[in-house]
């Protein structure tokens, strides 16, 4: 009778022991079904994949920046742009949350403009400011990493004042756009990290924007296509890698039937503004093309990269994206529709300086 007991028990050990690997390889599965990174692609084209050798790299990144705080530091930026004091929104942004552990608020709006006073004027410089801050690299590094492909120069095809022809501007500013064209309504919350549970339970590493079908959906940052297709998370979905490779974007549960614009394959560069795709419900089944998803949305996620071994990782990086959302609503591509096609289309045509040099070159394994 002992020895069956014991025996019993012994049983009871293995099975919970394999119910742990399931369980652990269906984490790890879903994981690597959000998106299919640099790993992947690598491996199809022969090319290596650089790690860190020493792991110095960050591990973890809470983007807390307010849409104020951004808008702030993106106004100061621009303002100072041809001025002595060039002022650095990204720098002045980690400096405030070096200050603060990565905390922002109502009085960080005016903690910039106090700062940008202090730097504009001469009282002193930001080297002079962050001496003696021990983690403002840490947050300048962070910051960089989620925002630095976001400004600069670039040129746009504007209207002329008359005869409805348009020309070239040369122009320093917000050349990152909302993922949302402009004249299409949506609606949203902050949802990062809510519940999901289809295939496991699992935090939601991304952002929903609510709104129609076929709603047109817009390249966030020029960079390349290095997934397109199915997966049964996201259903339909793209994902884009900037040219510095730091970061991933990730666009799902596009429309059934016709998900994406029809020129895009894996390897394809885009432009900040392109239309790249259109709002569907698809998703949550591993049969193709299948509309499992209650609620018509878009779900974007941005994926942080300081080094090739973080995706398809435990370590992997995924931020809050609402404010930062908020932050590129003031930047919406104008679209028209083909109605022979019926494929969308941007109004005016932006030349961005990454994408001319992007294009001089074979694609490069991304930064370590």
């Amino acid at each position: 009778m002992q020895k069956i007991k014991w025996g019993i028990k012994a049983e009871l050990v293995l099975l919970a022991a394999a119910v742990c690997v399931f369980i652990m390889r269906e984490i790890s599965d879903g994981r690597r079904a959000q998106k299919e990174p640099a790993q992947e692609a690598a491996s199809e084209t022969g090319e290596a994949v650089e790690v860190s050798a020493d792991g110095s790299y960050i591990k973890w990144v809470d983007f807390n920046v307010t849409c104020e705080a951004m808008s702030k530091a993106y106004e100061l930026d621009v303002d100072s742009y041809q001025e002595e004091v060039h002022l650095d929104w990204i720098e002045l942004l980690a400096y405030v949350g070096a200050k603060h552990g990565g905390k922002f608020d109502k009085k960080s709006v005016s903690e910039l403009q106090e700062t940008a006073e202090k730097l504009r004027s001469g009282e002193t410089t930001m080297e002079k400011l962050t001496k003696k801050m021990e983690y403002y690299d840490y947050y300048k590094e962070a910051y960089g990493a989620v925002l630095s492909g976001m400004v600069g120069e670039f040129s746009l095809e504007v209207p002329k004042s008359e005869g409805g022809e348009t020309e070239w501007k040369n122009f320093y500013g917000l050349k990152a756009f909302s993922p949302i064209a402009r004249g299409f309504d949506y609606s949203h919350y902050d949802d990062f990290g809510s519940s999901r549970s289809y295939g496991y339970s699992r935090p939601h590493l991304g952002h929903d924007m609510m709104g129609q079908i076929g709603t047109p959906i817009i390249a966030i940052e020029s960079g390349y296509v290095e997934a397109l297709g199915w997966n049964q998370y996201g259903g339909w979905r793209i994902g884009i890698r900037s040219f510095d490779g730091k970061r991933y974007y990730y666009y799902a549960h596009l429309r059934q039937n016709f998900p994406y614009n029809k020129e895009l394959e894996v390897g394809s560069i885009v432009t900040a503004g392109d239309v790249i795709g259109y709002m569907g419900h698809t998703g949550y089944s591993t049969q193709e093309n299948v509309n499992n998803i209650e609620v018509v949305h878009l779900h974007w996620g941005l994926e942080l990269i300081f080094d090739e071994s973080q995706k398809e990782s435990n370590n992997e990086i995924w931020i809050d994206c609402y404010e930062l959302t908020k932050f590129l609503y003031q930047n919406r591509s104008q679209t028209v529709k083909d109605e022979e096609t019926k494929e969308w289309h941007r109004v005016y045509r932006m030349k961005d300086p990454a994408v001319e040099k992007a294009g001089e070159s074979p694609r490069p394994v991304p930064e370590t």
